[in-house]
């Protein structure tokens, strides 16, 4: 399947990361349900300057890029329980 940045499912999901306001997190399937694989491969690839990707967790709280993904979230005062984001406290549904 081949995604370009004019796709309107890529405008979709970078739209909805956008809308994740800081300190906060959602999850992959939150950006594309049934799709978190996708969204994870969509924001993997793509180099858009001001783009909060950090803010995109696994649904257990677990992040998908590590130190420096936990380092961001930090600094914005994301609540952890060890390795994985406390979600009970920072997760928000995506915008729809």
């Amino acid at each position: 399947m081949s995604i370009t940045i004019d796709d309107p499912r890529v405008q979709t999901l970078l739209a909805r990361v956008r809308d994740i306001p800081e300190g906060r997190v959602t999850t992959y399937g939150d950006l594309l349900p049934r799709r978190a694989r996708l969204a994870g491969s969509i924001l993997s690839r793509l180099d858009e300057p001001g783009l909060p990707w950090h803010r995109v967790v696994r649904a257990d709280g677990s992040l998908a890029v590590g130190q420096r993904q936990r380092a961001l979230l930090e600094g914005e005062g994301v609540p952890f329980r060890g390795r994985r984001v406390d979600m009970a406290e920072a997760w928000v549904p995506a915008e729809r």
